[in-house]
């Protein structure tokens, strides 16, 4: 799990956040939609190649990949939370003071 800890770091290192804040310059996706884009695509090179050394690397970034959803599906449920509590908040009337 190191390696892939230190993959993740390089990667976003070299590309900001965009997996979890995707950029949608050409991909129109959520965050989510495009990670699992990748991760069709990681899992389609392994199934074509099978599992050999050649792919050890594919793995490693499918498991990369995989974090990166979890933490992006955490992140969604987050905001999904925080806006329904404020819609919560402007429909309870304000009372003033006695």
């Amino acid at each position: 799990m190191e390696k892939v800890t230190e993959l993740l770091l390089k990667k976003n290192s070299s590309y900001g956040d965009s997996a979890t804040n995707p950029r949608n310059i050409f991909a129109k996706g959520s965050a989510i939609e495009n990670i699992c884009a990748r991760i069709d695509d990681k899992i389609a090179r392994i199934e074509n190649a099978g599992l050999t050394p050649e792919v050890y690397d594919t793995v490693d970034d499918l498991i990369g990949y995989l974090c990166l959803l979890k933490i992006a599906i955490d992140e969604e449920q987050e905001e999904k939370r925080k806006k329904a509590k404020e819609k919560i908040r402007k429909a309870i009337p304000k009372t003033k003071p006695y």
